[in-house]
């Protein structure tokens, strides 16, 4: 029976990350509507922040993010000016010095940036929002370019959590992936965090990856543990080389099929829970004592562009080219040109190109959606929110015992957990009409 739902439910569908999904999103989304957004926060709440480095070193064939390679810092420096500039535009639109309660670096790679830089950024930062004391300031890492200087630099910043991009310990995979990255390079990158005084740590792992095998992504699981950290977040590899051409360099003959795919995902769900750690929604997973467990148990779980998250603020602001901002009347992105981005924001203007406004509706849809992948249920009375409850399409999936029906709720099984995204799908009023592709729910 799992053989036959493996196969029936390998199919695309959306992470579910917002709702309506990034593929909605449109150019009826200014610059000017964006502005008259910001001019609608309640400044009374906390907002949260998110800053888009877009540069590496070196190509990772699996990567699916916006980056762009580049061995010369001068590019990196001027963006580093963009940044700046837009934080007081933003800062100068909203017109009051709001709190913020989380910060998230993501990148590409914020651990290119020169530490005179990353600081200067957080100064202004700073100098302009209020960053509570205890707000939260994460930092994604790429372990092959963590200077000395820069985790100083981290730890005098007020960083408080560091995610490190591990994927797969196997030389074999990192062969075909080119990311070279061994276990004591993430060790000795692990270790001088911790010495600075960030003591929360995220991994990092992803399963279907070339030349991977179950065995392989249990070793990794397991290399994982012995470092120790708080939170895991294990991803299946997307294999989009029609919107990401640089992942045709990856033979597809090495690529594991979906019940492998499946396999190992389990295999490594299996690994993370022996040595403790709880699994949180679909593919996250935090030890016992951690926050992120305490909110998934009250159902104060939420979920954003970043996965799993306890931050509860009402609005995200993305800063950078490409970041995409969550506000409680949409969603707008920025241009993922960087020319296009650079001359908007030298010219003082946002950089936002496109986006969609929430109806009513979605907003409705989206808790019911938020709710399946945070608490793997939903109560009647929030699915009937906004309108008729899609029995058609959650009877076929009760049948297959993916999902749980009573008068009460409707409950992800054990069974359904690996494909909640078809679950959450069936209340995705917009996916019939969609001709996006989206990566493979398995």
């Amino acid at each position: 029976m799992k053989e036959h739902l493996i196969k029936k439910y390998a199919k695309p569908v959306p992470r579910y990350t917002s709702y309506p999904t990034a593929p909605h999103f449109h150019s009826g989304i200014t610059p000017s509507v964006f502005k008259g957004w910001l001019g609608t926060i309640d400044s009374a709440k906390p907002i949260s922040l998110y800053l888009h480095v877009p540069f590496c070193e070196e190509l990772c064939w699996f990567c699916g993010c916006n980056t762009k390679i580049t061995k010369q810092y001068t590019p990196v420096k001027k963006y580093v000016a963009l940044l700046l500039k837009e934080i007081e535009l933003v800062s100068d639109t909203l017109g009051k010095r709001v709190d913020v309660s989380h910060i998230h670096w993501g990148g590409g790679s914020p651990t290119l940036l020169k530490p005179e830089d990353f600081t200067e950024i957080m100064n202004a930062l700073r100098a302009r929002f209020n960053v509570l004391p205890d707000a939260e300031v994460a930092v994604e890492i790429d372990p092959r370019t963590l200077s000395t200087g820069l985790t100083e630099t981290f730890g005098l910043a007020g960083v408080t959590r560091a995610s490190l991009g591990v994927q797969d310990f196997n030389l074999d995979v990192q062969r075909a992936i080119n990311r070279y990255q061994p276990f004591d390079m993430v060790e000795k990158a692990v270790t001088a965090l911790r010495g600075v005084g960030i003591k929360a740590i995220n991994f990092d792992l992803i399963y279907g990856l070339p030349n991977q095998s179950t065995t392989n992504v249990i070793e990794t699981a397991k290399l994982a543990v012995k470092l120790d950290p708080d939170r895991l977040s294990v991803f299946g590899y997307a294999h989009v080389p029609w919107m990401k051409k640089h992942m045709r360099l990856i033979d597809e003959a090495t690529l594991p099929d979906v019940h492998e795919r499946y396999a190992q995902s389990q295999a490594i769900t299996a690994t993370l829970e022996n040595s403790g750690y709880h699994h949180i929604g679909l593919d996250h997973f935090a030890k016992p004592n951690d926050s992120l467990t305490h909110a998934a148990k009250s159902g104060e779980l939420k979920r954003n562009f970043q996965g799993y998250t306890t931050d509860t603020a009402e609005g995200l602001i993305g800063l950078g080219v490409s970041s995409i901002s969550s506000l409680p009347t949409g969603y707008s992105q920025n241009h993922s040109s960087m020319g296009q981005y650079a001359a908007a924001i030298e010219a003082g203007e946002f950089a936002v190109a496109r986006g969609v406004e929430l109806q009513a509706s979605d907003i409705f849809d989206r808790k019911i959606i938020e709710r399946l992948m945070c608490d793997l249920s939903v109560d009647i009375i929030t699915a009937r929110l906004s309108g008729d409850i899609p029995c058609a399409a959650l009877r076929l999936l009760e049948q297959d015992g993916l999902i749980k029906i009573t008068a009460e709720c409707i409950e992800i099984t054990p069974t359904g957990r690996p494909f909640m995204r078809h679950v959450c799908a069936a209340f995705d009023k917009y996916l019939v009409e969609q001709k996006a592709q989206h990566s493979v729910a398995v």
